[in-house]
């Protein structure tokens, strides 16, 4: 039965909370976070953090409570860090011991602090980022400064996420910042708002992509007719234009532009061909007028 419980990274001993049992996770150089979040979560569920979070004013300690803590703590980490914190009383000085050797010193953890800091001020969602995936890294990212002893706020991630989001979510930004509180609001609340209007988006583009698809082809079937229709119409009006010419009934629906009178084509207007022929003599008079060089 033991063998079934056991798993890898975990350590085969549990603590029994009513029917639920709790494994404690395996230190290791690489888990911290991830350790010092679940030990953390595990002594709280058996009212054992209190312990660890004690002030050091506190006098008066229970020492099962002590004594249970410390064992919880020791049979997660490794046999070389167990002697090296062995030599502590107390489970809080276990557990800073452990805290200082996995993160360093104070300096070391400033110093830390700030990279995150600059990490959480250049981050931003990319384009093709979801916004559960870019969520995720705020949240890890507030993970971390709470391991390290440092606080980042809800009404932080959330003013983070709204400005880091790209363009197309302008308008539930917007509308976020101008209807709510967003130094109050949850950092989930703000990120559901914002998921749901990224699945409206989704549904929008699909319908959109097949419009154009549609109108690109119809536009290009009506250039190919519009072409077809240009030959065709020329052949007809020509045809049409010779047909009206053999009778006085047809001649009568239309009206000469250049001279306004009904009645006639161009080719028999007079009124057309005096003005050519004026225009004629005109031209012939402005060459004449010309002075003639002297050889």
């Amino acid at each position: 039965m033991a063998d079934e419980k056991k798993k890898e990274g975990v350590s085969t001993s549990t603590r029994e909370q009513g029917n639920i049992s709790l494994p404690c996770p395996k230190l290791n150089e690489t888990n911290y976070t991830t350790w010092a979040l679940l030990m953390e979560t595990m002594l709280k569920a058996y009212d054992l953090w209190e312990i660890i979070n004690a002030k050091v004013e506190t006098k008066i300690v229970d020492e099962k409570k002590m004594n249970t803590t410390k064992a919880m703590i020791f049979q997660t980490l490794p046999e070389d860090v167990l002697m090296q914190v062995a030599q502590y009383t107390t489970a809080k000085e276990v557990w800073e011991a452990v805290k200082v050797k996995y993160l360093g010193a104070d300096l070391v953890q400033k110093a830390r602090l700030q990279t995150l800091r600059s990490e959480l001020e250049a981050l931003k969602m990319k384009s093709n980022e979801t916004v559960s995936d870019f969520a995720g890294k705020l949240s890890s990212l507030q993970t971390k400064f709470k391991t390290l002893g440092g606080t980042l706020k809800d009404k932080a991630l959330v003013r983070k996420l709204l400005i880091s989001v790209p363009k197309k979510f302008l308008p539930i930004v917007a509308s976020i910042e101008q209807y709510q509180e967003i130094d109050t609001m949850p950092f989930v609340e703000v990120v559901g708002r914002v998921k749901a209007f990224e699945e409206h988006l989704k549904n929008q583009d699909e319908p959109e992509d097949n419009n154009q698809g549609r109108l690109l082809m119809a536009s290009s079937s009506n250039q190919g007719r519009g072409r077809g229709c240009g030959r065709n119409s020329n052949k007809g009006a020509s045809g049409y234009g010779r047909g009206m010419g053999r009778g006085n009934k047809d001649k009568n629906k239309f009206r000469r532009y250049e001279c306004g009178e009904v009645g006639h084509f161009a080719k028999d207007c007079t009124k057309w061909k005096n003005k050519e022929k004026d225009n004629e003599q005109e031209s012939n008079l402005i060459y004449d007028d010309e002075p003639v060089s002297l050889l």
